[in-house]
C-alpha cells in the first residue's frame, strides 16, 4: 500500500470509541512508520460512539474522495427496545419514561415498517453533532437549552424487523446519507403508541463496502507497521 499517494482503510469501529479517535490513531501510527510530520487522514460518515462497524477511512490523496464516499447508501443492523424512551433516543442518557407494549402485535409492527419506506423529512436528535449557530446541539442538550432543529431529506430503501425478541426487536435498514437511526427508533415508537429506544447500532455496509471486509484498528496497526518494516 502506498499511504502517501492515496488509500482506502476500511475499519470496524469498536464500542465505546469515536470515529475520530479512529482518525487519530491511525494517523499517529503512521506518521511514525512513515516517519513523516503530517499525514492528511480522514472518515467519510460518523459513526456514534455507540454504535460499532464499518467507518472508511482515507489517506493522502484519497481524502479528496470522502463526501463521495460519504453520499453513498449504508446498511445498519442493531435493536430497538419498545416500551422505554430517554432524552438522547439512545443510551447515553438514562431512561426517563415508560409506556405500555401489550397493544402492539406483529401486523402492527410489520405496518409501521413499511411505512418508514421511501422519502421524507426527518429532524435529527437534540442530542447529536448537528451545528446550530457554530454551536453541536449536543452542547445545548446537556445545558438544558431548547434549540429548534431543521428536519432535512432521507430516503429509507429497506426496513426489516425481528421481533422474536419483543419488547426487543432486531432491525436492519438501508438508508440514504445522513439518516439518523436514533431519530427512527424514536418515531417508531410513537407510530406505535408507544416508545423506544435504540440499544444497540452497527453499520455493516457503506456503498460497495462491507464490514466483512474491514479490519480492526489493531490490525491496521500491525498492517502500518509491517509495511513500514519491510520497506526498511
Amino acid at each position: 500500500m502506498n499511504f502517501l499517494e492515496g488509500e482506502v482503510l476500511l475499519v470496524d469501529k469498536p464500542y465505546g470509541w469515536t470515529s475520530f479517535d479512529v482518525v487519530n490513531k491511525l494517523r499517529w501510527n503512521l506518521k511514525q512508520a512513515l516517519k513523516v510530520k503530517k499525514i492528511k487522514v480522514g472518515h467519510a460518515g460518523t459513526l456514534d460512539p455507540l454504535a460499532s462497524g464499518l467507518l472508511i477511512v482515507c489517506v493522502g490523496k484519497q481524502t479528496k474522495n470522502v463526501d463521495t464516499y460519504m453520499a453513498e447508501e449504508k446498511t445498519y443492523t442493531g435493536t430497538f427496545l419498545l416500551g422505554k424512551t430517554t432524552p438522547s433516543f439512545d443510551l447515553e442518557t438514562e431512561y426517563n419514561k415508560s409506556f405500555s407494549v401489550d397493544h402492539i402485535t406483529q401486523s402492527a409492527i410489520e405496518e409501521t415498517c413499511k411505512g418508514f419506506l421511501g422519502e421524507q423529512r426527518q429532524t435529527a436528535p437534540i442530542y447529536s453533532a448537528k451545528q446550530i449557530d457554530g454551536k453541536r446541539a449536543y452542547l445545548y442538550a446537556r445545558e438544558g437549552k431548547e434549540v429548534e432543529l431543521k428536519s432535512h431529506h432521507i430516503n429509507i430503501t429497506q426496513f426489516d424487523i425481528d421481533a422474536k425478541s419483543f419488547p426487543e426487536v432486531r432491525f436492519e435498514i438501508s438508508c440514504s446519507k445522513g439518516t439518523y437511526i436514533r431519530s427512527i427508533a424514536q418515531d417508531f415508537g410513537l407510530r406505535l403508541g408507544s416508545g423506544a429506544t435504540l440499544t444497540e447500532l452497527r453499520r455493516t455496509r457503506s456503498g460497495a463496502f462491507h464490514v466483512d471486509q474491514a479490519k480492526s484498528v489493531e490490525a491496521w496497526i500491525d498492517f502500518i507497521q509491517a509495511q513500514h518494516d519491510t520497506i526498511l
